[in-house]
């Protein structure tokens, strides 16, 4: 499909089906993990689940900082008509090797310091060692999972979005069927959720690797200049998309902490299953956003400013769906989340209504607020987005997660996040309006 010249609703669906179908599977691996340990273990598999999170945040942030980064300068480049030499090939370089080095210091971090991680998380005496059992196949495939990351953006650049979506979606599907059969008929527990979603990862990127022997296929590594200073462009432009990610890390380690010492293990129990869903509604966010990238960043290499302004306008109202279904479904039937997640309790069943309704009224800004930064990226905007990123997902956020228990009492921390994301929503949308008026 001509990204410059083609019909723009055509392709931003096929981008968008691509990209939508590849989040989703993504948060497969932690979601059906969750469930099948939830069952298995009871709410304690569920609550060493919700410390294991940060982890995925982390590493999954890090796929995104040099995935996303270098492919909006990749696609940029690809789109200015002074640039035909393949200049743009070696960012995809420099990112490469930027994914092959972070990807080792997270498996080194998580080889050898696990337990003090999982205890800063969260964790205590008796979701520690659950939380172990679980990560100890996870280690084998850490660098795997980043390396996906990586690889899907730049095949959704490179006019092979369904190939990242078959990769995605061939580890998800293993790890929804290894995970019932490791747990359940294998008798293996949490250890065997971990063992799926290890395997799974080495098949998606076993799949995505073959785009390098298809016709399609235009990435090359080229010996870089300047490594550092490209390594840095990369950086700075994924940062915004590195952080909405990492900071769902930092979130999560926050409420963790907070509601252990407010409300107990019972009340984490809910958290885990909320944030999950609220890891899906992201990853919705994230389909937009990666769909929209690719057509936008070529385009504004090439100043063609109305077909930018035409994106917009599609990826707005996929936001606006999301925002409608997930927050309409979380109000209506909010234990249906606990009854995919584990077996309740009466205890469980009788807190987790309010603990959920209050929570997914931030559903209802998440995905514009999330769309936003990828937006400001591509439009190389990189102090909107980091503006948008740092405010949500940790300064407005992590003061009204500290603050608002002591204030208003335990139950009030479930409001940060709706409180969050309409103050950020408001610079948000005026951002957004400000930078569109000036393209012209």
């Amino acid at each position: 499909m001509n990204l410059l010249n083609g019909n723009i609703r055509p392709i931003y669906f096929k981008y968008f089906s691509a990209a939508f179908g590849s989040a989703i599977i993504t948060s497969v691996y932690s979601l059906v993990d969750m469930a099948m340990a939830g069952q298995y273990q009871g709410p304690d598999g569920t609550a060493a689940l919700a410390v294991v999170a940060p982890v995925w945040n982390i590493i999954y942030s890090l796929g995104l900082l040099m995935g996303i980064g270098g492919s909006v300068i990749f696609s940029t480049v690809r789109g200015q008509e002074t640039q035909k030499n393949g200049n743009e090939n070696e960012y995809f370089t420099v990112a490469v090797i930027g994914s092959v080095i972070l990807a080792f210091v997270s498996w080194a971090a998580i080889l050898f310091f696990d337990k003090p991680i999982l205890l800063f998380f969260g964790a205590d005496s008796s979701l520690l060692s659950l939380a172990e059992s679980y990560l100890t196949p996870v280690k084998a495939a850490i660098p795997l999972f980043l390396l996906n990351q990586m690889l899907a953006a730049f095949l959704r650049n490179d006019n092979h979005p369904e190939l990242a979506t078959a990769g995605v979606l061939a580890g998800g599907l293993f790890n929804v069927v290894g995970d019932y059969v490791f747990v359940f008929i294998f008798d293996m527990g949490i250890l065997g959720a971990g063992l799926a979603t290890a395997v799974g990862s080495g098949i998606s990127f076993a799949v995505m690797l073959s785009h390098f022997w298809s016709e399609k296929n235009t990435l090359l590594l080229r010996k870089p200049t300047g490594i550092v200073g490209k390594l840095r462009e990369i950086s700075v432009t994924g940062f915004p998309t590195f952080f909405i990610d990492i900071a769902m890390g930092i979130l999560t380690v926050l409420f963790n902490r907070q509601i252990m010492k407010y409300s107990g293990s019972n009340a984490l129990a809910v958290y885990g299953p909320v944030i999950n869903v609220s890891t899906i509604v992201q990853c919705c966010a994230y389909s937009v956003g990666q769909a929209a990238q690719p057509i936008i960043s070529i385009n504004f290499g090439a100043k063609k400013w109305r077909r930018i302004k035409k994106t917009l306008r599609y990826a707005l109202y996929t936001v606006g769906a999301f925002s409608i279904f997930w927050t309409a479904l979380s109000l209506i039937f909010p234990n249906l989340y606990i009854y995919i997640f584990m077996k309740p309790t009466k205890t469980i069943l009788d807190i987790a209504p309010a603990i959920i309704r209050c929570y997914s009224i931030s559903f209802i800004l998440l995905p514009l607020n999330i769309f936003s930064a990828y937006y400001f990226q591509v439009l190389m905007k990189p102090g909107a987005a980091f503006c948008v990123s740092v405010f949500r997902g940790c300064i407005v956020s992590g003061i009204l997660i500290m603050l608002l228990p002591l204030v208003a009492g335990a139950n009030s921390i479930w409001f940060a996040m709706p409180i969050t994301e309409l103050l950020v929503a408001v610079y948000a949308v005026f951002m957004i309006n400000t930078y569109t008026k000036a393209l012209s």
